[in-house]
């Protein structure tokens, strides 16, 4: 519960030394801090024991974690932004009120512009470049800094018009709450808020003054003008701030169940006062400072200053112990800032924050590591300046042990930084990275960005315990709060500890799915017409993007009797069409054009648009639409149907040959040797043409060793090769074949014989002969073979394992050592292999006696498991898949079956490629999550209808293995 202080002199009834509520205040109010506020101070050898060595990549850590505010930008994306998956966005900030308000950031996983939270963010940015800018340049991190910190000082400089004008807030909570979705194709309004000189916002005004004055110093080295700029706005802001004293959500009331600052504005006004005092040198700052300290909060009925919280987006007193004691050395501060800290790391007067069995510091459920690590962070500043030789290493291995929790150094062994460290979580409450089209959080099922370098909340109570949900937002909120003091901690301990950013971060995403798709169903197939529904589906997140001028078109043949009848059907919106156009030949279409309606990933109808309409012709005429380029039978998505982004096709095949091309290309020249060495060759031969339409892919050079049954193909697509695996005083044979576009391969070439020089006093004796492999852990795909190793007079550096399989046989593994794990086998099937050693000089053994084997039969039951679960409305329905691998071996690649009792059919599918036939369903793996490992699992899920009535299947195959069913 909060603690009532003594109420600040001229404000009744605030209490700017009351403890801080949670960042996201529900508006009937929530109680947090019941069974933490208070515990008794355990020995200090439990969590104020010496920190370890630092195990941990920081420069990898502040990489990300500063790639984590590029991801939360608003506005008009700066070409240095690096989120691959994130695109421009609330254009039309401030036009309610005629001015440009976009940039900036998104708050959290929502996208309100909150500025009290955004200003202290960059103000806790700028304080770690201030006190740590030669370890942001030791790390490379300094031009991304410097990025972000104008990106977001550029958008207070348009909050803040006029002196006494600052705009606080875009987008309303509640509103901007009740839809998931990403950011790019948010259709909500967004009012601006301010305060100004009739009703101000001394918290708010004093905040960003402090963000603008700290930031001002960051610059000051690069960019003097800029620095200049922000420290005008700074001053400006802070007269305001002094003068209304006035708290912002009297004027800002949506803000009140968000981001109210509980602790009142009097540690605005310090807070922002050191800073400018800082940025400017100027004493007349540092006096103010000073003489507005003592009306600082307190403990209840008591003078002590306020210990038993922490720096924060609400209060800020903590930071100006710090500060002050640093600055000035006077002993107030000093002992103020002591105590503070003592009550993080051993205790006051039997009082400590409560710890976790693992060792993390729990002030507060909601965020909880956010607490600790702006208090570690401030500790590093402390430690770094103090004379007290016991604090400075006590507050400096707090701090370390409290970074290193959240980076894995706990009971889970894993990392709270997404995209960090060992098991690092993967579903944040986070719309845009989620990527859902459905304006659900459990749609798509896995979230499909990696939302690098932000720190969740991590556990909400002193037991280490955590759970990786979307939908719990205490322990897996984000937000630019979280990780401002965390990113400058980071900073600090990179420059203690060292550590390299990643090369070639980041990696840019691909799409997970087709993101944009038209799906056609028949639904009238009559003797002179068919009825045809198409529905265009926008599922884009990388970067999501409305779809306003879209078009697609549904090509046939008339069959060249009567004229074509086009009539319309049911629409959603985009107009149905009526009438057909002529492409070339006996080849039509119809279009339908959705100009000026938008598709977009915002909703179960946002994200879609149904068509129907109906081709065909009048009586007396005949129909056959199994020609047509664009008929598909099956419901389903439809590649034969192009979708146009304007006059850019986005989706689907424009009609083409129907013809496939079966001819083969012409055989090639016969090749010519010239560069021959004792070890290598140079081939050249006349090219092959192709006539069959896909055009020449390139060759094949066959190889064989004369006296080995062994043949090497090695692909190519010019006309040279220069092979340098030879040996010498060998005769070899080579060949070339062509191979065209659609696999058809020439005959051979003419055969050329060339036989290798000596290689002088080289090594020329080969190895003995290995052992004849024996074979273990066998199973219906997969074995291991071992042989007794060779002898050589130089020494063997590595065996060939090979399959017989006739004439050619392939080569299987080239292990260095005497054993080698074979996959990919059939079930039940005969297998053959032998094994040859390899020399330095890269001489060859005879091969080894063969082993025959056999593999297991197929698995009859028992290595799978499926659950299927549905949710369920009047005559629609999501159901959720989830495959468990109940094997010892992996799975790799899955199809499962099974068949509908009900009736039921498929819409559309995500994670899986789901298609249906009847009452059979069959859902296929895509690229990303074809493998499960032995235990692991894997889920998708579709959308259908049914009757009524929605019973379960009750049977299902993976990879025509029965499953049992969960």
């Amino acid at each position: 519960m909060r603690h009532p202080t003594r109420p600040v002199s001229g404000r009744p009834g605030l209490s700017p030394a009351d403890q801080p509520w949670p960042r996201r205040l529900l508006a009937a109010g929530i109680a947090l801090l019941t069974g933490l506020s208070l515990v008794a101070a355990g020995p200090a050898s439990s969590p104020a024991s010496a920190a370890p060595a630092a195990t941990y990549n920081y420069a990898e850590a502040l990489q990300k974690s500063l790639f984590f505010y590029e991801a939360q930008q608003s506005g008009r994306l700066p070409d240095w932004n690096r989120v691959s998956w994130r695109g421009d966005s609330a254009l039309t900030d401030g036009a309610d009120v005629g001015l440009d308000l976009t940039g900036g950031w998104y708050d959290a996983g929502d996208h309100v512009k909150f500025g009290f939270p955004m200003a202290f963010s960059a103000t806790m940015l700028a304080w770690g470049a201030v006190e740590y800018r030669s370890g942001y340049t030791a790390s490379g991190q300094l031009p991304h800094l410097l990025n972000n910190l104008r990106f977001v000082n550029d958008y207070f400089i348009k909050a803040h018009p006029s002196a006494n004008v600052l705009y606080g807030q875009v987008g309303k909570g509640d509103d901007d709450h009740k839809w998931w979705g990403p950011a790019e194709v948010m259709a909500m309004a967004r009012p601006a808020y301010k305060i100004d000189a009739s009703c101000g916002g001394a918290d708010l005004a004093g905040e960003t003054a402090a963000a603008m004055a700290a930031s001002s110093m960051v610059f000051r080295p690069t960019d003097a003008a800029y620095a200049d700029r922000l420290l005008g706005h700074a001053r400006q802001l802070y007269t305001f701030a002094d003068t209304v004293r006035k708290a912002y959500h009297e004027c800002i009331t949506d803000a009140t169940s968000f981001y109210r600052s509980w602790s009142g504005w009097q540690d605005e006004l310090v807070w922002a006062a050191i800073w400018l005092h800082r940025a400017t040198g100027e004493a007349s700052y540092l006096a103010k400072a000073e003489s507005e300290y003592d009306k600082l909060g307190t403990e209840n009925q008591s003078t002590t200053r306020s210990y038993k919280w922490t720096i924060a987006w609400d209060n800020k007193q903590f930071g100006a112990y710090v500060l002050l004691a640093n600055l000035t050395g006077k002993q107030k501060y000093v002992d103020d800032a002591n105590r503070w800290l003592d009550y993080w790391t051993v205790g006051v007067n039997g009082q400590r924050v409560p710890y976790s069995p693992g060792g993390m510091a729990v002030l507060d459920s909601w965020g909880a590591l956010r607490y600790a690590a702006n208090t570690s962070f401030a500790a590093l500043v402390y430690s770094d300046k103090t004379t007290d030789t016991t604090r400075k290493a006590r507050y400096h291995d707090f701090a370390v042990r409290q970074i290193n929790y959240a980076l894995g150094d706990n009971p889970r062994n894993s990392s709270y930084l997404i995209g960090f460290g060992a098991n690092a979580p993967r579903n944040p409450h986070h719309r845009t990275a989620h990527g859902s089209w459905w304006d659900s959080q459990t749609v798509p099922v896995e979230t499909r960005h990696t939302l690098y370098g932000a720190m969740v909340g991590g556990p909400s109570a002193a037991n280490d315990a955590y759970s990786d949900s979307r939908s719990d937002y205490v322990m897996n909120e984000v937000a630019t709060d979280y990780n401002a003091g965390f990113t400058s901690a980071l900073v600090r301990l990179a420059s203690e500890y060292g550590g390299s950013p990643l090369a070639g971060f980041p990696v840019a995403e691909t799409p997970d799915i087709d993101e944009l798709t038209v799906e056609t169903t028949v639904m009238q197939a009559e003797p002179r017409a068919t009825g045809l529904k198409a529905i265009v589906y926008n599922k884009s997140a990388f970067p999501a993007r409305a779809l306003t001028d879209g078009r697609f078109r549904y090509y046939f043949r008339p069959d060249g009797t009567g004229p074509v009848q086009v009539t319309a059907g049911y629409t959603q919106g985009c107009p149905s069409p009526t009438t057909a156009k002529q492409l070339s030949g006996d080849i039509w279409y119809v279009e339908v054009d959705c100009t000026g309606h938008t598709i977009a990933p915002a909703g179960q109808s946002q994200h879609r648009m149904e068509v129907q309409f109906k081709i065909g012709v009048p009586e007396g005429g005949t129909w056959d639409p199994t020609n047509d380029p664009s008929y598909q039978a099956t419901a389903g998505p439809n590649r034969k149907v192009p979708l146009y982004s304007g006059t850019t096709r986005v989706w689907g095949d424009e009609p083409g040959p129907a013809v496939p091309d079966t001819t083969a290309p012409t055989v090639p020249g016969k090749p010519v040797a010239s560069g021959l060495a004792p070890r290598s060759v140079t081939l050249n031969w006349a090219a092959s043409t192709d006539t069959g339409g896909s055009g020449l892919a390139g060759y094949e050079v066959r190889e064989f060793l004369v006296g080995n049954d062994v043949v090497v193909n090695r692909p190519v697509t010019g006309t040279t090769l220069t092979i340098s695996t030879l040996l010498p005083e060998r005769t070899y044979e080579f060949s070339v074949v062509a191979r065209d576009g659609a696999g058809n391969t020439s005959a051979a070439s003419a055969v050329l014989t060339v036989t290798t020089p000596p290689a002088g006093s080289a090594d020329t004796t080969a190895p003995s002969v290995p052992g004849t492999p024996a074979a273990s852990a066998v199973t219906a795909t997969g074995l291991t073979l071992s042989w007794a190793a060779s002898t050589d007079n130089v020494g063997v550096t590595g065996y060939r394992v090979y399959r017989e399989a006739g004439t050619t046989d392939p080569l299987v593994g080239s292990p260095t050592g005497t054993t080698l794990a074979v996959s990919g086998l059939t079930a039940s099937t005969a297998y053959q292999f032998y094994v040859v050693a390899v020399d330095a000089a890269g001489n060859t053994s005879a091969a080894s006696a063969p082993v025959a084997v056999t593999t297991a039969a197929p698995p009859v039951g028992g290595t799978c498991t499926v659950g299927y679960a549905t949710n369920d409305w009047s005559t629609g329905f999501t159901a959720t898949v989830t495959i468990t691998n109940s094997g010892t071996s992996a799975i790799n690649g899955w199809t499962l079956r099974f068949s509908f009792p009900g009736g039921q059919t498929v819409s559309q599918g995500w994670s899986a490629t789901v298609s249906q036939s009847g009452a059979a369903v069959t859902a296929t793996n895509l690229s990303y999550n074809g493998t499960i490992a032995p235990g692991a699992s894997v889920s998708f899920g579709f959308n259908g209808a049914h009757t009524g009535t929605n019973p379960k299947p009750t049977a299902f195959t993976v990879n025509n293995t029965a499953c049992a069913v969960a």
